[in-house]
């Protein structure tokens, strides 16, 4: 969850000012919440989540106690791979995520035989990837997703048009079930030689 901070600062012999922060976390919001009060001009702080909802101080804290004892600060690796002759497809991920002050690692891979393309086999890895995520109960969170297919990357960053009905289907899956979970996910395109071990896990047959 992210925050932004309001609050009033009144300008001498002048009309208060209403201001507002860009979103931050959570703990920075709170750390600047207590350095604005320190300041004689300003008042009427308050939070407001990223819907614009008010939220209390004591309930920002209790989040985040919250979040310490599950899943957090998670990143998703995804990647698929199909094969020609064998017309077989292998799906991989690996999700890295924090809990109670430790990180944690899950990986995870399928052969599946019902796809016609590599490029639908990185849209099905990355759709096995948050199902990964439903099962380990990420919700209400940021998700970093990183993957080596600039196709699928650009798409489901909408900076890419896609024509393709079979894999337009795939990223409105994913969309949907992401939705669904609250969870508000940030696309990254890396190189394939930082993806091996997703890479690893998606060779057909693996």
């Amino acid at each position: 969850m992210k925050i932004s901070v309001h609050y009033t600062y009144k300008i001498p012999k002048s009309e208060a000012v209403e201001c507002m922060t860009e979103e931050l976390e959570i703990t920075d919001a709170l750390a600047l919440e207590k350095d604005l009060h320190k300041v004689n001009r300003i008042h009427a702080i308050t939070f407001r989540d990223s819907n614009g909802q008010e939220r209390l101080r004591k309930e920002l804290k209790t989040y985040i106690e919250k979040v310490e004892t599950e899943p957090h600060n998670v990143h998703v690796y995804f990647d698929g791979g199909y094969g020609e002759s064998s017309r077989q497809s292998g799906l991989g991920c690996t999700i890295y995520y924090d809990k109670n002050g430790e990180t944690f690692r899950i990986r995870k891979n399928a052969l599946v035989e019902e796809l016609v393309s590599s490029n639908e086999a990185e849209y099905a890895a990355l759709h096995l990837a948050v199902q990964e995520l439903e099962m380990l109960g990420v919700r209400y969170l940021p998700v970093e997703i990183s993957g080596d297919s600039k196709l699928v990357i650009n798409q489901m960053k909408e900076e890419w048009p896609c024509y393709d009905d079979t894999l337009l289907s795939w990223a409105d899956r994913i969309d949907a079930k992401l939705q669904v979970l609250g969870v508000t996910a940030t696309y990254k395109h890396i190189p394939r030689a930082e993806n091996r071990e997703a890479d690893r896990f998606a060779s057909p047959g693996a």
